[in-house]
C-alpha cells in the first residue's frame, strides 16, 4: 500500500505541476511546488503512522493537522477507496 500511495502522490504530483507550469510565473511555479512536496511529506507521515498500527482514525486526524492549509478537504487533497 505505502508504494501505491507514494505512486499515486508524485503521480498527481507531476500532473499538477505540468498544468501549473502552463498557467504560473516562476513564483508561482516554486510556490506550487513547495506545496506538493509538503502535502506529499504529510501523506508520507500518514502511510508510516497507518504502518506502525496506529489506528485509522488517529493517522487521519494526524494528516488533517499536518495538512491544514495546504490542500483542499479533510484529506489533505486526495480520498481514495478502501
Amino acid at each position: 500500500m505505502n508504494k501505491q500511495l507514494l505512486v499515486l502522490v508524485f503521480s498527481a504530483l507531476i500532473a499538477s505541476v505540468s498544468i501549473a507550469a502552463d498557467k504560473h510565473g516562476d513564483k508561482e511555479k516554486q510556490d506550487d511546488i513547495a506545496r506538493h512536496r509538503a502535502i506529499a511529506s504529510a501523506h508520507e507521515g500518514a502511510a508510516k503512522c497507518l504502518e506502525s498500527g496506529k489506528k485509522e482514525d488517529v493517522c487521519n486526524k494526524e494528516l488533517q493537522a499536518a495538512c491544514k492549509g495546504l490542500a483542499i478537504g479533510k484529506f489533505c487533497g486526495m480520498k481514495h477507496e478502501h
